[in-house]
C-alpha cells in the first residue's frame, strides 16, 4: 500500500469517529454514523480478504480487526435508566411533583416535561428515559 492510501485510510477512520461521537449526545446523526460506519466496515473487511488472498497476512488481519470493531461500536446502544433504581425522591423531583401526586398530577407532569425532553422534539434519549423511569416509579407505588 503506498503512504496516500494509508493517509486518506487514517482521515476517513478520524472522520467516522468524530462524526459517531457527535451523534452520542442526542440521536440526531446517529443514522448516519451507523450507516457510513457499516459501509466503511464493509470496504475494510472486503480490504482484509483482498490482502490475505494475495498473502499479506499482517494487513489483512489490521483491516479485519478495524472492520469489526468499526462494526461493533457502531452497534451499541445505550441502556435506558431501569425505574428500580430510583427513589421515590429522586423520581418527585425529576417531574417536578409533590409526595402527595395524584396519579392524574404524575401523568400530566411526565407528559409536560416530555413534550420538551423527548428525542423527536429536539431532547435526549437519555432524559426521555429517566422521564419514563421516574413515572413508572411513582405509578407502581
Amino acid at each position: 500500500m503506498s503512504p496516500l492510501w494509508l493517509v486518506l485510510a487514517a482521515i476517513a477512520v478520524w472522520g467516522l469517529i468524530r462524526l459517531g461521537r457527535s451523534s452520542e449526545g442526542g440521536r440526531k446523526g446517529r443514522g448516519q454514523w451507523r450507516v457510513a460506519a457499516t459501509l466503511f466496515s464493509s470496504v475494510l473487511m472486503a480490504g482484509a480478504a483482498l490482502a490475505a488472498f494475495r498473502g499479506a497476512w499482517l494487513p489483512a488481519a489490521g483491516l479485519a480487526g478495524a472492520g469489526l470493531w468499526m462494526t461493533i461500536a457502531s452497534r451499541q446502544r445505550v441502556l435506558a435508566p431501569r425505574a428500580e433504581g430510583m427513589t421515590d425522591s429522586e423520581a418527585r423531583s425529576l417531574l417536578g411533583v409533590s409526595s402527595a401526586a395524584t396519579k392524574a398530577e404524575i401523568n400530566a407532569a411526565w407528559k409536560r416535561l416530555m413534550a420538551r425532553a423527548h428525542p423527536d422534539q429536539g431532547g435526549t434519549e437519555g432524559l426521555a428515559a429517566r422521564l419514563n423511569a421516574a413515572r413508572d416509579h411513582l405509578l407502581k407505588r
